[in-house]
């Protein structure tokens, strides 16, 4: 019996040691994500067992892997409550304030920043970067691969490309400069707005000419009304929506700097083929 016992284990032993080494030993063991952008990061990269809590937000709907932070625990970025749970590393956006990074200095305890990319270059080099961070460097290395096959299926598309103009409740557009720029680039298409960075609609342009079809963000998130100074609200806006192909963009794609943002890519191809 007691022969019986301990082979018992030795079996488990031996397991929980090839379990480790699959993981990487360097691998960190208890990891805590402080905002939404980091929760798909920490999904995507970080073994179950190993994460402590997620964001609050890690399960709303403009969080891509909303579906694997199902029974996942969750915290409030503050210091207080992270290194009550005690982690041996903190991944962040913007989660925490600019002062998280200085309380876990003290405890010793890593913080991995994630930035904001602003071309789909960057955001491959984040995805290399956290993924190394976080142990697992093959896994990052295979994801920006099936990123950089699914964008040459994309830049191997024929046909001359069609206009697109980017919309939001608050009636906001983005020009060059900008990442949602980038992703028009990436699936063969004009950027209707001619001026860079982010501005109002174009309305009096709009008035007489027209993008060949419209790229709706945010349309599906409660967080998001068209209040009555919005210029989504104008009749010219109106229009748009209405008259001509619209492509909704959801939050969920285009909400933080991931792979994910190819998802968002692939839809623009496709819409913008169907208008040929």
């Amino acid at each position: 019996m007691v022969r019986t016992i301990l082979a018992a284990l030795v079996c488990l032993l031996l397991c929980a040691c090839s379990q480790v080494a699959e993981r990487g030993a360097d691998a960190p063991r208890r990891i805590v994500s402080l905002d939404y952008c980091a929760d798909q990061y920490v999904l995507k990269f970080a073994d179950r067992e190993d994460i402590l809590a997620l964001s609050p937000d890690a399960r709303k709907r403009f969080s891509y892997m909303r579906a694997e932070a199902a029974g996942i625990p969750t915290v409030r970025p503050r210091a207080a409550d992270v290194l009550a749970l005690q982690p041996d590393m903190v991944v962040r956006t913007y989660g925490g304030g600019h002062d998280i990074a200085d309380f876990m200095q003290e405890p010793g305890v890593p913080v991995v920043q994630i930035g904001f990319p602003q071309s789909i270059t960057e955001v491959r080099g984040e995805v290399l970067r956290v993924g190394t961070e976080l142990g697992k460097p093959d896994e990052a290395v295979a994801l920006v691969a099936e990123m950089e096959r699914r964008l040459k299926v994309l830049a191997d598309r024929p046909g001359p490309p069609r206009e697109v103009l980017y919309m939001t409740p608050a009636g906001v557009t983005a020009g060059e400069g900008t990442l949602v720029h980038e992703l028009f680039v990436a699936a063969g298409l004009r950027n209707f707005q001619d001026r860079p960075g982010w501005n109002p609609l174009p309305l009096e342009r709009l008035a007489y000419e027209r993008p060949d079809l419209i790229a709706a963000a945010f349309f599906e998130s409660k967080t998001n009304h068209v209040d009555n100074w919005s210029a989504a609200r104008h009749p010219v806006a109106r229009a748009q929506l209405r008259e001509l192909p619209v492509v909704a963009l959801e939050g969920s794609w285009t909400s933080c700097g991931g792979w994910f943002l190819l998802d968002a890519v692939e839809a623009l191809a496709t819409a913008g083929e169907n208008t040929r």
